[in-house]
């Protein structure tokens, strides 16, 4: 996933059972081989191949990701969405490594369609799992290790946390909210007790040319980078994977559609946009106010 990974872990008594790591590390290769667009030979790399209106059998982890995608984008009015391939290369950021920005289909997501354990292409769109795939494998490592028996963990990959229950000491999984970089910004603790925190950001991957920066996040209605002086956005949830998706979708969206459609959801989210004179402005709806106390 071109990424990180560790999990902390407060073994019982017993000790760890034998396998924790190969279990998560067994979990993290399924889900390359189903959802990398890096690899030729993944799962969404056939199915993007596929013959528009050829039905394809899904195995259910894929699914359980395309089904949730294509939620948010419907809730979101396709702020997120699933099928985003073809912008996302367009712009230099999937596998290839040239720019080609030209005019794209908006509303991608709805070229899909899903029956049953299998999904189409009703056109020649491209499914992209970046904003969604990362959180899943957090849940997925997560459920893996509550097979185990452990209950008491706190899961990272790339940036998405899941805290389960509590460490030795009776503390729950506090974590550090990250800043965008050249903000000063108050640190903001959290803490994850069955709970999952996801963070989409316009700092983390970026071009420069001709003197304006071009992030990765793009909007998929205009199959364009975003410029709407968000900078980050970290939202909560029980499953990693709802977060992971909601915080692409709320980045999108900017501040005023982006916190009011965030609050209509009953999202906990934190907001973070760049002012004109280069400051932080911290946003936050009412579900993360009330976490807050």
């Amino acid at each position: 996933m071109g990424t990180s990974w560790s999990a902390r872990i407060a073994a019982p008594a017993a000790g760890l059972p034998d396998g924790v790591e190969a279990g998560i590390l067994s979990v993290l290769a399924s889900v390359i081989a189903q959802m990398s667009n890096w690899e030729p030979d993944s799962g969404i790399s056939r199915f993007n191949r596929s013959a528009p209106g050829e039905w394809q059998p899904l195995p259910p982890d894929f699914l359980t990701v395309l089904h949730a995608g294509l939620h948010v984008a419907e809730r979101s009015g396709g702020a997120f969405d699933p099928a985003i391939g073809d912008a996302v290369e367009a712009w230099g950021f999937g596998p290839g490594a040239s720019r080609s920005p030209s005019p794209l289909p908006a509303q991608s997501w709805r070229a899909i369609e899903i029956d049953g354990g299998r999904a189409r292409r009703l056109a020649p769109v491209a499914l992209d799992f970046s904003g969604i795939a990362k959180g899943f494998a957090v849940d997925a490592v997560a459920g893996c290790l509550s097979d185990m028996g452990l209950r008491n963990f706190l899961v990272e990959i790339g940036g998405e946390l899941r805290g389960s229950s509590v460490k030795p000491d009776g503390q729950p999984w506090w974590v550090d909210l990250e800043a965008p970089p050249g903000m000063t910004l108050p640190v903001t603790h959290v803490a994850l007790c069955g709970l999952s925190v996801a963070t989409s950001g316009d700092y983390r991957r970026y071009f420069e040319e001709g003197g304006k920066r071009y992030a990765h996040s793009i909007d998929p209605r205009t199959a364009a980078p975003i410029d709407n002086g968000v900078a980050s956005v970290s939202v909560f949830h029980e499953s990693a994977m709802i977060a992971d998706a909601w915080a692409t979708a709320l980045t999108v969206l900017g501040v005023e559609r982006g916190l009011a459609l965030a609050a209509d959801e009953g999202l906990a989210a934190l907001m973070i946009t760049r002012k004109e004179d280069g400051a932080a402005k911290e946003w936050m709806t009412p579900a993360f106010a009330a976490m807050l106390g």
